[in-house]
């Protein structure tokens, strides 16, 4: 389907908006994200216990988006749920600075994870509209960049402020600032964007079930997410082993955000080019990210750091687009809302295994993650040709 001017110029200036709503909201939780793991360590955590609370707020969340998802595709009041959703994930942040224990914070996480659980269905349908004009891969990849500048600020402003007060508590108030200008931004968004520009038809056949395909795809994006550790561990890593000062480790974060955002946009432009096989490409690089970070020393923890940054940027930027190109826009927030919560969950239940086996081997913690990063691979590359197939039909 081709597409006017004056539609690419309006749908790349939604993406931008939407995009300037993510930076801000980066700023905020991916700014908390950079310290989680060191602040709960010095609230008292054991690793094992950062490995449970890095993923338990994503497991919980994952029924909650499987909910959502749904309920946006029944009601289609995706600009609710985002705005409820960015609500609650937003507000809670600055709560982190009056968390007396790390069973207090814990709960906090938990809460801004579901937050982001009740938007992300309905605001990825919305974003996806406006990729269908685009191109999926470039238009996910360009607010996905978007969202990273926000994640380079937020660890930047954060390690700042405890390189100045040396406790990280107090800094999570600072974060109520970015957040706010994250909800003025979303009210622009709404107001350029009100609702779908091409919704679907009322007879839409929402009982029709997701293909078979979906379920591969999502079997292997599960042993990725499995496979993928999670940045908590390794700051506490870094700061257990002393490979970096406290303060150091936010800008750690920071760069790894900037590196994310540049591997987003890459990986997809090279998405609507070569496809979903691209992506094995990211998986390789990032599984590096393993041996590095634990088993080397100083030298070696920025190219960890680096290489875990194109990993994720690589998933964020095609993970999204891929759904878009299988599934139609009347199912896909029962598709977005599924394929995240099998994600949370196989995320949860990778980092609580890592946190088990930090305590007890590194070398098996190492082997693990690379076993189940290289398996998700080469499902990616087989699936290739079935998602070309479905998603020309």
């Amino acid at each position: 389907m081709k597409f006017s001017t004056p539609e690419r110029k309006h749908a790349i200036r939604f993406i931008v908006a939407l995009g300037i709503v993510s930076l801000f909201a980066d700023m905020t939780y991916e700014g908390a994200h950079s310290i989680i793991g060191p602040f709960l360590k010095d609230l008292g955590a054991t690793a094992t216990q950062v490995g449970i609370i890095a993923g338990l707020g994503e497991m919980i969340a994952a029924g909650l988006r499987v909910l959502s998802g749904r309920l946006a595709d029944r009601t289609r009041a995706y600009w609710t749920l985002t705005t409820l959703g960015y609500f609650l994930n937003l507000a809670i942040v600055p709560g982190l600075a009056f968390a007396g224990s790390w069973k207090a914070a814990a709960l906090f996480v938990v809460l801004e994870r579901t937050g982001k659980g009740l938007r992300g269905p309905a605001k990825d349908v919305l974003l996806s509209d406006a990729t269908s004009v685009v191109g999926h891969g470039w238009g996910f990849g360009l607010h996905t960049a978007m969202d990273q500048t926000g994640a380079v600020l937020g660890p930047l402003l954060i390690a700042g402020i405890v390189a100045r007060q040396e406790h990280f508590g107090p800094a999570f108030l600072w974060l109520a600032l970015p957040a706010l200008f994250a909800f003025a931004a979303l009210i622009v968004a709404r107001v350029m964007r009100p609702g779908l520009t091409s919704p679907p038809p009322q007879s839409a056949p929402r009982s029709q079930p997701l293909p078979n395909v979906f379920w591969l795809y999502v079997a292997a994006a599960g042993l990725l997410a499995g496979g993928f550790v999670d940045f908590p561990l390794l700051a506490y890593h870094f700061q257990k082993t002393a490979i970096a000062r406290p303060a150091a480790i936010p800008l750690y974060y920071a760069g790894a955000m900037a590196v994310n955002g540049l591997a987003a946009l890459i990986f997809g432009r090279l998405f609507d080019r070569f496809g979903m096989r691209i992506l094995a490409l990211g998986i390789v690089v990032s599984l590096l990210a393993l041996p590095l970070g634990f088993l080397g020393g100083s030298a070696l923890a920025i190219a960890a750091v680096g290489c875990w940054a194109v990993g994720l940027g690589a998933q964020q930027a095609t993970l999204r687009a891929g759904i878009a190109q299988l599934i139609p826009i009347e199912k896909r927030g029962n598709a977005y809302g599924v394929f995240n919560a099998v994600y949370g969950v196989l995320w949860f239940l990778g980092s609580v295994t890592m946190g088990v086996l930090y305590d007890y081997s590194l070398v098996m913690l190492v082997v693990f993650g690379i076993i189940l990063q290289l398996g998700s691979a080469v499902m990616f590359v087989w699936l290739q040709r079935p998602l070309t197939a479905a998603a020309a039909d």
